[in-house]
């Protein structure tokens, strides 16, 4: 009834029919642009051919069916090939008076499409903690999940943990070297910071190695190959593949640290899993499905005893799968690992990768050897590729101790949300208990705003310093707004009935109820194009466009009944619509600030 869309769809298929005698054409709408008159805006272009008339006939000729057949249309205006459709105000306001007391407006309910889909993100290192990186990882597919169950679909939040290889060796043997016995509890420290802090000493160590090597004689390459200390972490890595029991001990003690800190660190970020997997269980899978690509002539096996795919017709390079002393590679791993999980969960039906744009010529690969081996799923698997981040200084590198560390980023968030706050005056009648909460909830919603703002594929720069601010394109401006729109309605205490036929729309009242219209529109957008940012920045149009209308209207004071209820409503739809956009950025709303 309330589908604009699909009301004019109908009504323009309609016309052409009258018009033209054309039928089954497929109709191209978009949002009117800010700078015309018009709700929608239909392209006629590609109506040209089967016309024979220009743009602009074609968009006149529509437009004045439309006046004459469609009761819900007002007005329309052509510019340059696009026909401007304006809807009448009794049709905003018979959708608003439909929606006002929905508080889930725009969501579809979960599992509603009867979709499942996992969706992996983090695939943490167990030798380091979280930094910057791996925020903008976790922020993005925690959210995107959110974004996808608004949808309607069934989601499975998965994590990959590389708890194995030689990364975690070399922190692991630091230990031994340099650690005397060192724990989180006896240096007060995080697990997983204790166990970064033995990384960035390997690193140390093999770079004075290196270096007493080249003093002697040797290249650059030779010494970083022959260096002790990376020998004996190679050595310790084939000794963890055998089983050998001290170092799988060691291995299971430093790893259980770890995962103790990423506990602590997901927490307090607000992220979840439903699904977690290790890397040390599903590192074998795959080898017997190199087998069986062998006997379906999709692999080859060279010279060397290496086994390979040819994928040049694809646009791609050879990849091997299988190393020539019969042990696996990465893409081995996730090739066995993805056909695993449509084993374990046979419901699945899409399966979505979040990782670095450093990995997309990994993804197409692995992509394409699953299509090949004749998954027809393959065909549904998505790498949910993104941007690096960066820093005002520069970029991040954990081996030199360099990166931003999460859990530092995120004290020092809160601290600058509380000197913020505090500056501005905004902490009256809170107890300490309050403000605590409420500081938390600014610096979250500042940082996961910064950062999903961003259209994931692009590379962006965080600057804490930028992201909270009470004025512009940050997550404490909606968040202020929401809080401000709760102090007018708990000012009014409850919203009265109203007569909605009373009630003649200013533009920007309907320029409000449409932009609520749009939200459900927005939701499958940012669902098709897997970009949380699109949702990010419609909750900033709309509350800028609230704060226009609060600046322009009296709502509490105004002095005639209905008017006064009808917009109390409004701002309500409003701070629902806020509310909900916000918490699928992962991002509470506080009703005081």
């Amino acid at each position: 009834m309330f589908n604009a869309l699909q009301i004019l769809n109908t009504s323009i298929s309609n016309a052409l029919i009258s018009l033209y005698n054309l039928s089954s054409v497929e109709l191209s709408f978009q949002k009117t642009k800010s700078d015309f008159e018009g709700d929608f805006t239909l392209v006629t272009f590609n109506l040209t051919k089967p016309t024979k008339q220009s743009p602009d006939a074609i968009g006149k000729a529509i437009g004045d069916y439309l006046l004459l057949h469609e009761p819900i249309v007002e007005y329309y205006n052509v510019v340059k090939g696009f026909l401007n459709i304006g809807l009448k105000s009794n049709f905003w306001l018979s959708y608003f008076e439909n929606i006002r007391e929905n508080s889930g407006i725009g969501l579809k309910a979960k599992n509603s499409s009867g979709k499942t889909i996992m969706l992996e993100y983090s695939s943490p290192n167990t030798n380091k903690p979280l930094h910057l990186g791996h925020i903008r990882n976790n922020l993005l597919g925690f959210s995107m999940a959110k974004v996808l169950e608004a949808n309607g679909h069934k989601v499975i939040k998965a994590n990959l943990v590389n708890d194995r290889g030689i990364h975690i060796c070399k922190s692991m043997l630091a230990w031994l070297k340099l650690g005397k016995g060192e724990t989180p509890q006896s240096s007060k420290m995080k697990g997983d910071h204790l166990v970064g802090k033995y990384y960035v000493e390997f690193d140390k160590l093999y770079k004075a190695e290196i270096a007493e090597l080249v003093k002697q004689g040797k290249s650059k390459e030779e010494a970083e190959k022959s260096a002790p200390v990376i020998l004996e972490a190679q050595q310790m890595l084939q000794r963890w593949e055998s089983g050998d029991k001290d170092v799988i001990e060691l291995w299971k003690l430093m790893n259980s640290w770890v995962y103790d800190g990423f506990k602590e660190t997901y927490a307090n970020i607000g992220v979840a899993f439903d699904k977690m997997y290790y890397e040390s269980n599903t590192y074998l899978l795959g080898k017997e499905l190199v087998e069986e690509g062998l006997t379906k002539n999709v692999f080859y096996k060279k010279q060397n005893g290496s086994v390979a795919i040819d994928l040049s017709n694809d646009g791609l390079d050879e990849k091997i799968v299988l190393r020539s002393d019969g042990t696996s590679v990465y893409i081995t791993q996730d090739i066995g690992t993805a056909i695993e999980r449509f084993k374990e969960f046979p419901e699945l039906q899409q399966l979505i990768y979040t990782v670095g744009n450093e990995q997309d010529y990994h993804f197409k690969v692995l992509f394409k050897i699953l299509e090949k081996l004749g998954y027809k799923w393959a065909k549904e698997c998505y790498h949910l590729s993104y941007g690096m981040v960066e820093l005002p200084d520069g970029k991040m590198k954990s081996r030199e101790g360099t990166v931003v560390d999460a859990d530092d980023l995120l004290q020092e968030m809160y601290e600058t949300a509380e000197r913020t706050t505090s500056e501005l005056g905004k902490v009256e009648g809170f107890t300490e208990e309050e403000l605590k909460t409420l500081y938390r909830t600014i610096s979250l919603g500042a940082l996961k705003y910064f950062i999903l703002k961003v259209d994931p594929k692009k590379k962006m720069l965080f600057n804490p310093a930028e992201s909270i601010d009470f004025n512009g394109n940050t997550g404490p401006f909606i968040q202020y707004t929401y809080a401000r729109i709760k102090s007018i309605l708990r000012k009014a205490e409850k919203i009265e009935k109203f007569d909605i036929n009373r009630i003649e729309l200013t533009p920007i009242e309907r320029e409000l109820i449409r932009t609520i219209y749009d939200f459900e529109a927005i939701i499958e957008e940012a669902a098709k194009l897997y970009n949380p940012s699109i949702v990010a920045n419609y909750a900033y149009e709309l509350t800028k466009l609230f704060n226009r209308f609060y600046h322009e209207f009296n709502i509490i004071r105004e002095e005639d009944a209905t008017l006064k209820n009808f917009r109390l409503s409004l701002s309500q739809s409003c701070s629902h619509v806020i509310q909900n956009s916000m918490d699928l950025l992962g991002i509470n709303v506080p009703d005081r600030m």
